[in-house]
């Protein structure tokens, strides 16, 4: 049986990781916060997030580490936020590096998040791997310090493997029921311009993923996790109209979206950037897309919901 351990794994991408998994009856363990215990044939364990602790005996022998811990960016960011936003992060890296050199038999591979939101604002051209820039501000910020500290160890038996994911799209989280939501009650129409790009992934995607890496020993480094065809906002409020039988949608200028954004406390950021990633690396290793294009995907999820 293989092991897989994922740190702050209760959240919405872990919790479909184990959804998945253990279909093929993979061995679950998932690093919490919360009290350690089993559950459903997978087992909790308890962790501080900041340091190593007995907790470490977890990843002894495991197939894959995937560290997922951090405080969602789904917030106003406030000085405390933000500080929880980095902390939350590079604390937990740090831990797991520190406690895999520590290991007799460490994990073969070790897969940590990263965001698509690190290359820059862009309408004009498309980033990869290979030649996407780097951007500025808060969100990028977190973004090149959450990767320096995990590129900070250097574990030859380990191989190691950066997700730089972009909007996920599930059943289980995301941003699939505020928007379908904002659709049912007709504002469902461009947010600011519409011209601003969306790189998503369906959630399944995300977790073949995962799977196809681990299959793969050749794969390390940088990989971007989005669906090959990044869509403008208002294209992809049309679509999901168009899948939920709704004919109109109210545009919802950034004037708007900012008062909005105020009075359930998130910022108008991760509406606006503009991320036009696409998944060079994947597709050259061979990755095919169950969920290529934005009408399949969310004619799935609307389905299926």
């Amino acid at each position: 049986m293989k092991r897989m351990v994922i740190a702050g794994g209760t959240g919405f991408l872990g919790t479909s990781l184990v959804e998945e998994f253990k279909k093929k009856d993979w061995d679950i363990t998932i690093l919490t916060r919360g009290v350690s215990e089993t559950k459903n044939v997978v087992k909790f364990v308890h962790w501080d997030a900041t340091s190593v602790g007995e907790w470490m005996s977890c990843l002894e022998d495991a197939d894959v580490l995937i560290n997922l811990n951090g405080k969602s960016v789904d917030c106003r960011y406030t000085e405390k936020n933000k500080s929880l936003i980095y902390s939350t992060r590079l604390d937990a890296t740090h831990a797991l590096g520190k406690a895999i050199t520590q290991c007799s038999s460490p994990p073969k591979v070790w897969m940590n998040a990263a965001s698509a939101t690190i290359y820059r604002h862009s309408l004009d051209r498309e980033m990869d791997e290979y030649t996407g820039e780097i951007g500025s501000g808060f969100s990028v910020d977190v973004c090149q310090k959450w990767e320096a500290a995990f590129r900070q160890y250097d574990l030859p038996p380990t191989r190691k493997i950066i997700l730089r994911t972009g909007i996920v799209l599930g059943r289980q989280g995301g941003p699939l029921k505020p928007l379908t939501m904002l659709a049912r009650l007709g504002a469902g129409g461009r947010q600011g311009n519409g011209n601003q790009f969306f790189s998503w992934l369906h959630a399944l995607d995300f977790c073949r993923i995962v799977e196809f890496l681990i299959d793969h020993p050749e794969t390390s480094g940088v990989y971007n996790v989005t669906a090959p065809q990044p869509i403008p906002n208002s294209e992809v409020m049309r679509e999901l109209r168009s899948t939920l039988q709704i004919p109109f949608g109210l545009p919802l200028p950034q004037w708007l979206l900012e008062i909005g954004a105020f009075l359930i406390r998130t910022e108008t950021e991760l509406i606006l950037k503009s991320r036009r990633v696409i998944p060079r690396r994947l597709v050259e290793a061979g990755y095919t897309f169950q969920f290529g294009n934005i009408r399949e995907a969310l004619l799935d999820l609307t389905q299926r919901t």
